[in-house]
C-alpha cells in the first residue's frame, strides 16, 4: 500500500506516488449514468513523483515543478486535501509540493496517485485514523483510479475501475517506457470507443493465470489494451513506438490506459537499456522502470 513508504517527521509527511500501468484493459459498456464499466489489470511500476507534504494552521497551498500545472482547486492534489478536511472536520491546512517525475496525461495516472498520496499523508499527519475503504471512498470521488493508486501492486479492476480484487505480486520484470509529445482525450476515446470495431479483446483470465504462475513471457505476449485500436487510428505514432519496441527485443509491448504512453516488457535490463537509447534520439519522455 502507499502509506506504507509514508516518511513522517515532526509535521511533515514524505510520500512516493507511483505510476501504474495497464496489463490489460478491456472497456465493456456504455452505463445509464454516461460513464464506462471496465475490466482492467492494473500494476505499480517505479516511476514515482515526490511529494513533501507539510502541517499549516490554514489553508491548502500546493506547487510543483512544472509551471504548466495549476497550483490552486484545479489540481487534483488540492481537490484531495480539500476533501479530507471537509469529511474529517480538521479545521487546519497544508501545504503541498510535487515533484513531478511521471508524464502529465500520460495513461500512466500521475494525477490519481498525487491524490491518493495527498489523502494518505494527511490522515497520518492528523491522526484521523481513516481505514482504507474510506480513504478509497474519498478517492474515488476525485477519479476512478485513486482507489487503486492507495492500494497499489497488482489488481483486477472492475465497475469504473473502483471494484478492485488483489492478485499475486507480478514477477520483478523490467519495463521501458516511451510517451510521444502528444496530448490524447481520454474523453474523446472513450466516445469513439462506443462505435469502434475491436478486432480483439484481452484474455483476461488468461493474464490472471499467468501472474498466478509467475510467468512474464506469458503476461508479456498477453499484454492488451481495446483502448489502443481507437487512440492509434487517431494517432499512428504510437503504433509506430509499439512496433518498434518489439523490434527492438521487446517480449510485448501495448498502449497503458487511453495512452499515448507506450510500454514493453524486456526479458533484461541490457537489452532494454538498448531500446531506451533507440527512443531517447527521438523522444524526451523514455524510462526504464521495474514492476513494485
Amino acid at each position: 500500500m502507499l502509506a506504507d513508504e509514508i516518511i513522517i517527521t515532526g509535521g511533515r509527511a514524505i510520500a512516493r506516488s507511483y505510476a501504474k500501468i495497464n496489463l490489460t484493459l478491456d472497456v465493456l459498456r456504455r452505463r445509464p449514468d454516461g460513464y464506462h464499466d471496465v475490466e482492467m489489470i492494473m500494476q505499480t511500476v517505479s516511476l514515482f513523483d515526490l511529494l513533501i507534504i507539510d502541517k499549516t494552521y490554514n489553508d491548502i497551498s500546493i506547487s510543483t515543478n512544472l509551471k504548466f500545472l495549476p497550483n490552486n482547486e484545479k489540481n487534483i492534489a488540492y481537490m484531495a486535501a480539500k476533501e479530507f478536511f471537509e469529511y474529517t472536520g480538521i479545521s487546519r491546512g497544508c501545504k503541498i509540493m510535487i515533484h513531478k517525475n511521471i508524464p502529465v496525461a500520460a495513461g500512466l495516472a500521475g494525477g490519481s496517485g498525487n491524490a491518493a498520496a495527498v489523502l494518505c499523508a494527511l490522515n497520518m499527519l492528523y491522526n484521523a485514523h481513516l481505514d482504507t475503504d474510506t480513504l478509497c471512498m474519498l478517492g474515488l470521488k476525485l477519479g476512478a483510479d485513486v482507489p487503486y493508486c492507495i492500494l497499489g501492486g497488482t489488481a483486477l479492476a472492475e465497475g469504473i475501475g473502483e471494484k478492485l480484487t488483489p492478485l499475486p505480486p507480478l514477477e520483478p520484470c523490467t519495463i521501458l517506457m516511451v510517451k510521444p509529445a502528444i496530448n490524447v482525450s481520454t474523453g474523446s476515446i472513450y466516445e469513439a470507443i462506443d462505435s469502434a470495431e475491436i478486432a480483439g479483446r484481452p484474455d483476461t483470465e488468461g493474464m490472471i493465470h499467468a501472474i498466478r504462475q509467475g510467468d512474464i513471457a506469458a503476461v508479456a505476449s498477453g499484454l492488451s489494451n481495446v483502448m489502443g485500436t481507437v487512440t492509434e487510428g487517431m494517432h499512428p505514432i504510437i503504433r509506430g513506438i509499439r512496433k518498434k519496441m518489439m523490434m527492438n527485443g521487446a517480449m510485448g509491448a501495448v498502449m497503458s490506459g487511453s495512452g499515448p504512453t507506450v510500454f514493453g516488457i524486456f526479458p533484461d535490463f541490457k537489452t532494454a537499456k538498448a531500446a531506451h537509447d533507440s527512443f531517447a534520439y527521438q523522444f524526451k519522455e523514455v524510462f526504464i522502470v521495474t514492476t513494485k
